[in-house]
């Protein structure tokens, strides 16, 4: 998706009830077409502001326990993946993709971090879910892919469906991912 950007004015008003005679409150107007795409509404309006110094940033709340997040997910009637990823037969991470509004929980298993899905990344985000995902995969850059793709009966790139074939088994390692839901 390309970055959309607009110029805006903050409102600035005297803040009122207990605080100080020198208060003020700023407040601004968001584009309701990008409230809308974040999933924002009256019922489900939380979110999270963050600020690094130089630019704020405003993301959807993320539910913070992975339980918490699937059941808020389907009691909204979003599209989730989830996927279990496993290292041999020890099943290390769980990982619940919110298809609709593009965010991702997990639930690590085990302390290693070597051993789970986004290692010491304990809060990944819709990019780090593709990331992963195609890291399980052959590159797309790989010489004779789309030979490759035709054995596994696909006529495209998709990790997904590559990792519904191979299981995202990787001659480097044990890991393994199988899906679960999705």
């Amino acid at each position: 998706m390309a970055i959309e950007e607009r110029t805006a004015r903050i409102l600035i008003n005297k803040a009122g009830g207990t605080a100080g005679p020198d208060a003020k409150n700023y407040r601004m107007a968001l584009p309701s077409a990008w409230m809308k795409e974040l999933g924002i509404c009256e019922d489900d309006r939380e979110v999270t502001l963050q600020f690094d110094g130089e630019s704020i940033t405003v993301r959807r709340r993320v539910p913070s326990g992975y339980h918490e997040f699937l059941a808020g997910a389907r009691s909204k009637g979003h599209e989730l993946l989830i996927l279990h990823f496993y290292a041999g037969d020890k099943l290390c991470t769980k990982i619940c993709a919110d298809r609709t509004a593009h965010c991702v929980a997990v639930e690590n298993l085990v302390s290693d971090p070597l051993s789970t899905a986004f290692g010491v990344n304990q809060k990944p985000t819709w990019d780090d879910l593709q990331s992963f995902l195609e890291e399980r995969c052959i590159p797309r850059q790989r010489d004779g892919l789309q030979h490759y793709l035709a054995e596994l009966g696909l006529d495209h790139y998709d990790p997904l469906d590559i990792i519904r074939k191979t299981g995202g088994r990787m001659a480097e390692d044990n890991g393994w991912i199988r899906i679960v839901e999705g």
